[in-house]
């Protein structure tokens, strides 16, 4: 894929692809990150592909201009907790501490990032380890186990051998939400699908999924904004 840039004030860097499927072109401003991407179909220059983003300058400007923006995460950074606003702060000690509101990391700035998510993976496997085996117990089955990853398309996932995922940036997240996501994979467990006796077998888990699932259509995508290393 490449790159080209749309001059301006600031310039917007877009991403070039290229598709043998796509039938038109079009324009997409990611909600995640703000990366924007212009497919072509095959056969359609790179010149025509620009011009067609040019003549749609104002309504991506718009959409960027609404974009949160990423945020690079470090000393004196404000970021979400179980649903509340925590401070990074430097200190002293071996590893991050929660005091309060405001996590204390130890060590270099350029390493405050990475301890602060070290301190979240470590907070949201203790959380989804209590749920996973709350939701289960509940069903009346078992788990293989729990991986944490990050990923950007779901929140989690059950294997057919009955391993769990989740996205570790659901401890950011209030712990309702985290528990919808836990009774949700666990259900899986009895069933594989999303049919209506999948979603009977949620709400006898968690109960009313509704706050739970606006939350995450919502607010869901801004967890990804946090970006705590290179």
């Amino acid at each position: 894929m490449d790159q080209v840039i749309l001059p301006g004030e600031p310039p917007v860097s877009i991403t070039l692809r290229v598709s043998r499927r796509a039938r038109r072109l079009s324009l997409r401003v990611s909600a995640l990150d703000g990366r924007v991407t212009l497919t072509r179909p095959h056969g359609v220059s790179a010149c025509e592909a620009l011009d067609f983003a040019r003549e749609r300058e104002e309504w991506l400007r718009g959409h960027l201009a609404r974009c949160p923006g990423e945020c690079r995460v470090g000393h004196y950074t404000a970021i979400p907790y179980r649903g509340n606003m925590m401070r990074i702060v430097p200190g002293p000690g071996r590893v991050a501490n929660l005091v309060d509101d405001t996590l204390v990391v130890p060590g270099d700035a350029d390493a405050a990032g990475q301890r602060a998510m070290s301190f979240l993976r470590l907070a949201a496997r203790d959380r989804f380890a209590e749920a996973s085996d709350r939701y289960a117990a509940l069903l009346g089955r078992s788990f293989m186990g729990i991986t944490l990853r990050d990923p950007r398309s779901r929140w989690g996932s059950c294997s057919s051998r009955g391993r769990l995922m989740y996205s570790w940036r659901l401890i950011m997240a209030p712990d309702a939400v985290l528990d919808y996501v836990a009774a949700h994979e666990v259900a899986h467990l009895a069933e594989m699908n999303h049919s209506p006796r999948f979603w009977a077998v949620v709400g006898r888990l968690y109960g009313d999924t509704r706050a739970p699932r606006d939350w995450l259509r919502r607010e869901g995508t801004a967890l990804h904004r946090f970006r705590f290393a290179d």
